[in-house]
């Protein structure tokens, strides 16, 4: 049924009710689980628009991708301990809904399985969030929005 299963992690409850679910569906096909943090990257002119000056002007991909891989890595052993296994964790920069899309082409992804609403929601996705919206609308494969 399916071999690959991506679940969209960002730290949320949402996120985490998606990872549950997820793992019910590895234990009864076996497959491989797949967590992915997507982290907004920042450009050097974004970085000089902050209201703090720091004597060396950094752009914070190199904390928000640290904050991704500590959202991964909780993720990945919440899965072990709740009896998923074959779980793979991956931090990508770029846009959420895009970034999602395009690994899960990439990886062969069999199905996404994500939150309703993560982190960061907005009106433009009415009851589901923006991203879990896009996602399920875009994706080459089935998603489950949880």
């Amino acid at each position: 049924m399916f071999k690959r299963i991506l679940v969209a992690v960002d730290g949320s409850y949402s996120a985490l009710n998606a990872l549950d679910k997820a793992i019910e569906l590895q234990q009864l096909t076996h497959a491989e689980l797949y967590l992915l943090c997507v982290f907004k990257h920042h450009s050097l002119f974004e970085a000089s628009l902050s209201m703090v000056r720091p004597d060396r002007l950094q752009i914070p991909d190199q904390t928000l991708s640290e904050y991704a891989r500590n959202i991964v890595e909780q993720a990945k052993q919440h899965a072990l301990e709740n009896g998923g296994e074959s779980v793979r964790g991956f931090v990508k920069g770029g846009r959420p809904s895009k970034t999602i899309i395009k690994f899960a082409k990439n990886k062969e992804v069999d199905l996404i399985v994500m939150g309703a609403h993560g982190t960061h929601s907005d009106k433009d996705g009415m009851f589901l969030g923006s991203v879990s919206h896009r996602v399920a609308g875009r994706a080459h494969c089935p998603t489950m929005v949880v």
